[in-house]
């Protein structure tokens, strides 16, 4: 039986059941107070009744601070998700609790990013990490009663595919700016992602031990490889390019450690001072729609350029599957004119 008392202004429920933990609620009428205890008692009888206090007492900005403890350890990319849960730490939303929010809400959150110029895939994946939240909340942070609200609103598409390259001439203006730059890894960061077709994260991680100069290969150990079409090769082989300028790092690394053999990182900096040196190079360039992961499509599209067939290129680029490397790939029409004949 529910016990209903009067506290000041306020209605205060106690459910006490066999098999049941305690249930308290407070109500601003006693209308509501008896309604919510008769419904309550009624799926305890019923075997449904599930819990929902935890949900009603933990804030979004609560649940996010949690995530960010015990799930984003055990991603690949800590980096990005920590950045958007920041964004969502600035949200309203941010102060409402887990059962308090709803599907028109976070479509709410979605229009607003929209109107703000965000890219479709950008919204995707801030959605897509509260949904994640949700649904590790109901299924280990004791919360089974709890609905996920973003399964009732329409997902952002994926992001577009993009065809960008490197128009003629672009390469040698983007070089000569990021060499007049004091970062001196920034030049040779540009010049490896097109001749090794390596993604932002893993060039940043490349160390000397994985480098063999005079055999002209990578080998990249089992933990910085993925599974899937974001696959990093095994063993990668590097153009006479890139071994020029793995060669000039090296000199001089030896030169600031007199003369050791290399170790550690490759690019002795990090991704974040290399991209604000690039965005500012190309906006005194006065380029314009070139992102750093064009160098990828850049890259695999010279692959092909070069010669190399479809599983050649694909065991540098990693893709898995022949659908995703067509995707970076952009032919130029005048570099099949010498096939033609």
């Amino acid at each position: 039986m529910a016990y209903i008392q009067q506290r000041g202004e306020f209605w205060r429920v106690e459910i006490r059941r066999r098999g049941h933990k305690p249930v308290y609620h407070t109500f601003d009428s006693l209308k509501k107070a008896q309604q919510e205890a008769r419904r309550i008692e009624a799926a305890m009888d019923a075997g449904s009744f599930v819990d929902k206090t935890e949900a009603e007492r933990t804030t979004l900005r609560e649940a996010l601070e949690r995530y960010r403890k015990e799930v984003v350890p055990t991603k690949r990319h800590q980096y990005q998700e920590d950045k958007r849960i920041d964004r969502w730490l600035e949200t309203d939303l941010a102060y409402k609790t887990l059962a308090g929010l709803r599907g028109a809400d976070f479509a709410q959150y979605r229009d607003q990013r929209r109107a703000l110029g965000r890219a479709e895939n950008t919204i995707r994946l801030e959605l897509q990490l509260v949904s994640h939240l949700f649904e590790i909340a109901r299924k280990e942070w004791r919360m089974e009663g709890l609905s996920n609200p973003l399964k009732n609103i329409r997902k952002p598409g994926g992001s577009k595919a993009r065809e960008r390259r490197l128009a003629p001439g672009e390469y040698e203006k983007i070089l000569a700016q990021l060499q007049t730059s004091s970062n001196a890894f920034a030049a040779a960061a540009f010049t490896l992602a097109i001749e090794t077709s390596l993604r932002q994260g893993t060039l940043f991680k490349l160390q000397w031990e994985w480098i063999r100069l005079e055999e002209r290969l990578v080998h990249i150990p089992k933990t910085e490889r993925v599974s899937g079409n974001k696959g990093v090769p095994a063993t990668l082989p590097l153009s006479t390019r890139a071994v020029a300028v793995l060669n000039s790092l090296k000199d001089v690394y030896q030169v600031e450690h007199q003369g050791s053999a290399p170790a550690g990182d490759v690019l002795a900096t990090s991704v974040n001072a290399v991209i604000c040196l690039w965005k500012r190079s190309l906006k005194k360039l006065g380029i314009s729609d070139l992102r750093w992961h064009d160098l990828r499509h850049e890259a695999v599209s010279r692959l092909f350029e070069r010669g190399l067939n479809p599983l050649e290129a694909a065991s540098i680029s990693g893709h898995k599957t022949l659908q995703m490397l067509a995707r970076y790939t952009h032919l130029r029409p005048e570099s099949l004119l010498d096939r033609l004949g």
